[in-house]
């Protein structure tokens, strides 16, 4: 911006200059067309300078409409993710296998409750202890999560012919047990394609807190067990107000 600003001025300067050389050394007949020029040549450095300002303000207005609908398919493909690990322990391989389970499969109702039992500590000695007991109540489908979210297509890149990219794999923790990871993530310039290259670049390198940092957008991680993904709060505000309002 600082440029583009730098530019229109050092363009007024060199006009105010071109101007006062053509008065000076053009003949007066020619003033007319020369003026004609010098008017088009503002008119330009106006439209270039117009165009310079309005054209990132275009393309953050357009890259956020178009990650605001990758990000949804990528919180549907979590939220799904995340039932499967809860239901069967682990992570779906691939979007079909996620899509037959929300179709299919159910999630256990529980009710948690306190339970004092009598316990035999030996030598004749019994003391009555306090344990955590959970009741299986009845199965409600997953498929109800998903009301109005569409499942069916989550692993399509909304607005292009590609799928979202899916990696599985584990972290063994310093217990040795083997926590199971997964990560989807696109990339920017898929979603990103059609829009000006230069600016794209710059995006791919953003790096600040209230941006989507990196090349790609994600969601999960192969590194740590995490289920968040890499965009700013901003995103999420829509379902922020949801739970607000419930």
């Amino acid at each position: 911006m600082f440029k583009i600003i730098v530019l229109f001025f050092v363009g007024i300067a060199l006009c105010y200059f071109l101007a006062k050389a053509i008065l000076k050394f053009i003949p007066k007949k020619a003033h007319p067309f020369i003026s004609i020029a010098l008017i088009g040549l503002a008119a330009l450095l106006a439209y270039k300078s117009y165009d310079g300002i309005m054209k990132p303000i275009k393309f953050n207005q357009e890259k956020s409409k178009r990650y605001t609908k990758v990000i949804n398919s990528l919180k549907v493909i979590r939220d799904a993710q995340n039932a499967h690990k809860t239901v069967l322990g682990k992570y779906a391989k691939n979007g079909n296998d996620l899509v037959k389970f929300i179709d299919t499969a159910k999630f256990a109702v529980t009710v948690a409750r306190n339970e004092v039992r009598t316990v035999n500590k030996g030598g004749g000695i019994s003391v009555e202890e306090e344990f955590r007991v959970i009741d299986t109540t009845g199965y409600t489908d997953v498929r109800a999560s998903f009301v109005g979210r569409d499942y069916k297509n989550m692993m399509k890149v909304p607005g292009t012919d590609s799928n979202f990219t899916m990696t599985l794999g584990e972290l063994i923790k310093t217990n040795g047990y083997k926590a199971p990871v997964f990560e989807v993530k696109v990339a920017k310039n898929v979603v990103l394609a059609g829009l000006d290259k230069g600016l794209i670049n710059q995006e791919n390198e953003a790096f600040s807190d209230d941006q989507v940092k990196g090349k790609f957008l994600s969601v999960g991680s192969l590194d740590e067990v995490s289920d968040s993904g890499n965009w700013p709060t901003v995103y999420d505000q829509a379902d922020i107000n949801k739970e607000k309002n419930k």
